[in-house]
């Protein structure tokens, strides 16, 4: 068996449906043994949580040790940011931890083995590709609705410090406030108290509700749905499936038509040239 071949086993693996299940099978199976840690369970169960965490930790060593000989060279391998990912994870769980702090950050790596589901699952990896693209852009509309905030918080402290120092006493506990009104958590309860005094103040509290829980939320909505689009799209053309990969599939597929048409044409035209 030559190196190509070797390789070819090890990528048919990699790409095998029953493995994959199974890396994810692990992945999960990894997660809970991490939440029972949490509970207060006998000694005979943590010596044998401990003995699945190191088998689970051999078996994402051969499982990362699989797709880097499936990949074609190791440079390939690296330029992934997902791949890098997970070799830090794996690298960083089988390094043994001595000392109390040193042993915290250990279970802490193993914690972020969960986020290896997002790195198999290829939807997964749209759907976080799509959360950290449109964090830009969120950005700028948190920036506004922190003006708004602002801005409510300080008229908020203005009118209602006297009302209800606890609520609204200085410019940092009213924009507090207002992060519950605009969660609507009991937020009628604080309206009522203020409307006792300032029968109008209704208006405030409905005019900052529809400006950030409907304007704003629809805002980040919008961005986080467009840019969803734009991550489909592009993972269906990165991988050769959905509308648009059949529509590269098309193009491509024309264009050699066209190439074989046009030699075709040229050897029946020199077919058909009469002899000199």
């Amino acid at each position: 068996m030559n190196l190509q071949e070797f390789q070819e086993h090890f990528i048919r693996l990699r790409n095998n449906k029953i493995f994959e299940s199974v890396v994810i099978a692990i992945i999960i199976i990894s997660a809970l043994l991490i939440g029972a840690k949490t509970y207060d369970i006998p000694d005979w169960a943590i010596q044998s949580i401990k003995v699945l965490d190191w088998a689970i930790t051999i078996f994402f060593l051969i499982e990362i040790s699989i797709r880097m000989m499936a990949a074609k060279n190791l440079k390939s391998f690296f330029t992934d940011g997902w791949n890098v990912f997970d070799f830090i994870i794996v690298v960083a769980s089988i390094v043994p931890f001595a000392g109390s702090d040193s042993a915290l950050l250990g279970r802490l790596l193993r914690v972020f083995r969960v986020l290896r589901l997002v790195a198999v699952i290829p939807e997964l990896r749209v759907l976080l590709n799509a959360f950290m693209t449109a964090i830009p852009r969120m950005g700028y509309v948190s920036l506004l609705m922190f003006i708004i905030f602002y801005i409510y918080a300080a008229m908020g402290a203005i009118f209602f410090s006297n009302i209800n120092p606890v609520l609204w006493e200085n410019i940092t506990i009213s924009m507090l406030t207002l992060f519950r009104v605009a969660t609507f958590e009991d937020w009628t309860d604080v309206m009522y108290e203020t409307m006792d005094v300032y029968p109008l103040s209704w208006i405030y509290y409905l005019s900052f509700i529809f400006i950030v829980a409907f304007v704003f939320l629809n805002m980040m909505i919008g961005i986080v749905l467009e840019t969803l689009q734009s991550e489909h799209q592009k993972h269906d053309l990165e991988e050769g499936t959905g509308e648009i990969g059949e529509i590269r599939w098309i193009k491509e597929h024309t264009a050699e038509m066209e190439q074989r048409l046009i030699r075709i044409e040229a050897l029946l035209t020199e077919k058909n040239k009469p002899p000199k």
